[in-house]
């Protein structure tokens, strides 16, 4: 309709004023809430044919429109804003043609289709995942089903810290205080069983400088001397060596570590194409980086120690390769960026990480650039801010985190919970309740943290998140297996819609509001993947079950005896279902049939 509008604007202005008009000119938007009307153009730049005042340039097209274009049915004049309200007919007729469709994403294709790297998740391999990677993994995956329904060719990627001096103290710690417990004797996911000794390193490191302190020895001295540091760095320096003892050691932890990463993931609905480990792409970077120093693109310190001068990118002296040759995660980053194109020759590689690594990504792309490799441009850093707790901030060094397992264990009880209270599900075997409780707290949790600008940093709340009311996953899921109970009750009757003759229906202002609502849905999916936001998706899911249910309210269904107005609600429905099942799904989220 914009589209059409435009040219029977410049149309009237061509007829009227005698003169031609750019596009560029034309500036048509949809028009505000608080207002009457569909489309709203702005008649300011407009004034310098008509010669006349912003009411009246308005008045004047917005007469011509009603007289010569039926679509139009009337208008108002506010200011220097033309606002032009649609006939029903047109409203329907698009409807129609939207029902007609054969995916609702066929609209938001992309002209040119991109190879797009995701990279998300990006665990250590010390420590389970928490809250945190929830969100990180939540942002990552819902990207790349956005981008893909856009069109674009994505690869889910992740990058694996399985090496280097936290890994090290885990290690340590389980050689010093373990006494051979493992996953099978303790009881414990793997995970969970090495982040106990990561955390139980820091508590023992602690004590040590503490003792070397009271003995007279400087805070700083006694944090690099403490013995349980020193035998971390020396096992370090090990594994760099492939000293067999601490190699096949590091496999064995690790490997507890993924087998708990995986019942994770499963449970979070995430999953990965190729998964890149720190352990290999860190050799790649060490070898960038030599050749780099041998084309005097880096300098070599006094200490041996491998530096970057980036002070004329407006950034820093940069670190790569330690003075006894270990790498840091930069080296790595370096590595894993060039693998990368090497092997999917992509067009952007998006990395989900938070933003407390601003300055890490502009160093990393500065670097690649000097270098010499031109697709560093490509390279985006997908910035989120951090989630926190109503008590505040988790660390994992005190063991203060919210374990990603235990979280989502207690969404799903919290879903029981409510849901048992509510008194619907009595007719439901315990594997069907087990499956709902499963799919409302995992839907509140994702839609809680997705609902968000990726951008904000965000306090997650599992008491809010699972209300069935208001703007939460469950109320958008209850919303969707609502319709599914019309449905039902329809078959039963043995009522079947057609969508074929809607044209026939005389229809009301709500059905009219939610056909408006559904024709957005293309443009949403069109500008969350362009801004790389999820919670443009989730809100507009919110909004068009909020704006159905008050349809639900205010008019009958079922119980409408003109045929052919039950019939026009009930493909409405059907298309409504469809959106939120699709728009949901962008998010991970799974909709369950009956609730």
């Amino acid at each position: 309709m914009e589209i059409v509008l435009k040219e029977k604007i410049k149309e009237a202005v061509k007829i009227i004023y005698n003169s031609d008009v750019t596009d560029e000119l034309i500036q048509i938007q949809e028009t505000r809430k608080d207002f009457k009307g569909d489309f709203t153009l702005v008649v300011f730049p407009l004034l310098r044919f008509s010669k006349n005042t912003p009411e009246k340039t308005g008045e004047t097209i917005g007469n011509y429109l009603v007289d010569r274009f039926p679509s139009v049915s009337g208008f108002n004049v506010i200011k220097g804003f033309l606002n032009l309200e649609i006939s029903d007919n047109w409203w329907v007729a698009y409807f129609e043609k939207m029902v007609s469709e054969k995916s609702h994403l066929e609209n938001c294709q992309v002209e040119v289709a991109e190879t797009i790297l995701v990279e998300y998740s990006s665990p250590n391999t010390n420590k389970p995942l928490h809250l945190g990677h929830i969100r990180n993994n939540l942002l990552g995956n819902s990207l790349y089903r956005i981008l893909s329904a856009t069109g674009h060719n994505v690869v889910k990627t992740n990058i694996v810290n399985d090496r280097g001096i936290h890994i090290c103290k885990s290690m340590v710690a389980w050689q010093n205080f373990g006494k051979g417990e493992t996953p099978q004797s303790s009881g414990m996911k793997g995970d969970h069983l090495v982040g106990k000794y990561y955390v139980l390193f820091e508590k023992e490191y602690r004590a040590e400088i503490e003792k070397l302190v009271q003995a007279g020895t400087g805070e700083e001295e006694a944090k690099n001397s403490a013995p349980l540091m020193k035998a971390t760095r020396e096992m370090l320096l090990k594994w760099e060596a492939g000293d067999i003892e601490v190699v096949e050691l590091w496999k064995l932890m690790n490997s507890w570590v993924y087998a708990g990463f995986d019942v994770t993931y499963k449970k979070l609905g995430v999953d990965f194409d190729k998964i890149y480990y720190e352990s290999d792409t860190y050799k790649v970077g060490k070898d960038i980086v030599l050749s780099a120093l041998k084309d005097n693109i880096l300098y070599r310190n006094d200490d041996s120690s491998i530096w970057a001068d980036l002070t004329p990118d407006g950034l820093d002296q940069k670190l790569l390769l330690r003075s006894d040759g270990t790498a840091v995660y930069m080296t790595q980053d370096l590595g894993t960026a060039v693998d990368r194109f090497n092997e999917f020759r992509f067009d952007k590689n998006i990395y989900v990480v938070g933003n407390e690594q601003n300055y890490h990504f502009q160093v990393l792309k500065a670097l690649l650039k000097r270098m010499g490799y031109p697709w560093a441009d490509g390279l985006i850093h997908f910035s989120y801010g951090m989630v926190e707790l109503p008590e505040g901030r988790m660390k994992s060094r005190e063991g203060t985190i919210v374990d990603a397992d235990d979280l989502i264990e207690e969404m799903q009880e919290t879903a029981r919970v409510v849901s048992l209270e509510l008194g619907k599900l009595s007719d439901f075997s315990e594997e069907e309740k087990e499956d709902i409780f499963r799919k409302i707290g995992l839907g509140a949790l994702k839609y809680y943290i997705l609902k968000v600008d990726p951008r904000k940093n965000m306090t997650f709340n599992p008491a809010e998140s699972i209300d069935f009311n208001g703007n939460t996953g469950p109320f958008i899921q209850y919303t969707y297996a609502r319709i599914k109970s019309v449905f039902r009750k329809a078959e039963q009757m043995g009522i079947t819609p057609d969508a074929t003759i809607l044209i026939e229906a005389k229809i009301g202002i709500k059905e009219i509001e939610l056909i408006k609502l559904l024709r957005k849905f293309s443009e949403t999916v069109s500008i969350a993947a362009a801004s790389y936001s999820p919670a443009v998706i989730a809100n507009y899911c919110y909004e068009l079950a909020r704006e159905f249910n008050q349809f639900y309210h205010d008019y009958s269904i079922l119980g409408e005896e003109d045929q052919a107005i039950r019939n026009f609600r009930l493909v409405l429905s059907k298309l409504t279902s469809e959106i939120l099942f699709t728009g949901m799904g962008l998010l991970g989220i799974e909709m369950p049939e009956r609730m």
